[in-house]
């Protein structure tokens, strides 16, 4: 397991690529979405790309596509921290075991099951005041409201309300955005997105609850398979059915 807040001594001696662009953090989980917004942000900054363990089942898998997405865009910074303490609070099938994944459609309407109670808060929290640390100018962060709409923290108003958190909770000389690029694509436009400027799609892991092959069945699999079938390209990483 990583520690939550000191970069390994590999990390702590990356170089920035780029001295004429800004730095930004980017909240990776290691997924489809978070990797293609990564994709979006290196066109402007230079990335600082941050990664936290929050006790999901995926937990290992999820940490290898982070770091082998930081590899590739070649980040600045990385920062790997533990936030176990949502996981050990419950409330949500994607860390408690003794709740059910649901498959496919069977979530029923409403906030669903794999809603982890406030956490974009807590990841956006952390990144922050990273950001803050670093000197970072942006924060981006994956999130799309179409895919998830029964995710409170999905919102756009949401985001717009953090931003206003970030202007009355840091320093005076402190000037930090919160960017959500893919806010309005559903999945097939993140992909065909990712493709357009070269995001690692194959680098990336959705599976709510496999490491090794994907379940193909999970909310999150249908969700990325159906993507792809509708972006008229094969998802490059392997499922068992």
């Amino acid at each position: 397991m990583v520690s939550g807040s000191s970069p390994s001594a590999k990390n702590a001696k990356r170089k920035a690529v780029s001295a004429s662009k800004p730095l930004a953090v980017i909240l990776m989980s290691g997924g489809l979405d978070s990797c293609v917004a990564a994709a979006v942000a290196r066109q402007s900054f230079d990335l600082a790309c941050f990664h936290a363990n929050y006790g999901q089942r995926t937990l290992r898998r999820e940490l290898a596509a982070f770091r082998a997405q930081a590899d590739f865009f070649r980040a600045a910074r990385v920062l790997e921290a533990d936030l176990l303490y949502l996981g050990a609070m419950g409330g949500s099938s994607l860390t408690d075991v003794s709740r059910p994944v649901p498959a496919g459609e069977a979530e029923p309407p409403g906030i669903p099951s794999t809603y982890v109670p406030f956490r974009n808060s807590n990841l956006l929290a952390a990144a922050v005041a990273w950001a803050e640390v670093l000197g970072a100018k942006a924060v981006f962060i994956g999130a799309n409201v179409l895919d998830n709409p029964g995710y409170p923290d999905c919102r756009p108003e949401y985001f717009e309300a953090f931003d206003r958190l970030i202007e009355l909770g840091t320093r005076p000389e402190t000037n930090i955005n919160i960017h959500s690029p893919l806010i309005q694509l559903d999945k097939a436009g993140i992909i065909r997105l990712g493709l357009e400027l070269g995001a690692p799609l194959e680098l990336s892991w959705s599976c709510y609850q496999a490491e090794e092959l994907a379940c193909g069945q999970c909310s999150s699999c249908l969700l990325r398979l159906k993507g792809f079938a509708a972006a008229g390209v094969s998802d490059p990483i392997p499922y068992k059915r």
